[in-house]
């Protein structure tokens, strides 16, 4: 059975909801930053390698909606499917145990677990505005 390891890491700053620098960054954009810094660490890897991009998210709705895996997958430059997770405040913690478990069960070598939330860019807390 193939061990799932950890090959390199990436994290964005963390900004005051509302205010601040990352105020106006999409989930995306912001997303796609930290997919693309961790391709970077791994020269020798190829965005064709990786089997699927597995992307948490506490609120799914709204601009982190619409599959924001498989868009910052796509902005970073990475074609492969894309699955977007949402449990809550677990969601990345959530994709990191499917990966684990794709590669332990022969799905795949390479994936890339993520998560992202821009709690600015939806209004009052909520993603989910009628």
């Amino acid at each position: 059975m193939p061990e799932a390891v950890i090959v390199a890491t990436a994290r964005s700053p963390i900004g005051r909801a509302n205010k601040g620098s990352l105020a106006g960054i999409r989930a995306d954009d912001l997303a796609a930053q930290m997919l693309a810094a961790v391709m970077a660490k791994v020269p020798q890897l190829k965005g064709t390698d990786i089997e699927d991009v597995m992307m948490g998210a506490g609120q799914p709705a709204g601009e982190q909606g619409s599959n924001v895996a498989r868009l910052s997958a796509l902005l970073a430059g990475i074609d492969a499917p894309g699955v977007t997770i949402n449990r809550y405040c677990s969601s990345s913690l959530q994709t990191i145990r499917m990966a684990a478990h794709a590669i332990r069960s022969g799905e795949g070598d390479c994936f890339i677990s993520a998560g992202v939330e821009c709690v600015s860019r939806y209004q009052y807390g909520a993603a989910d505005t009628a």
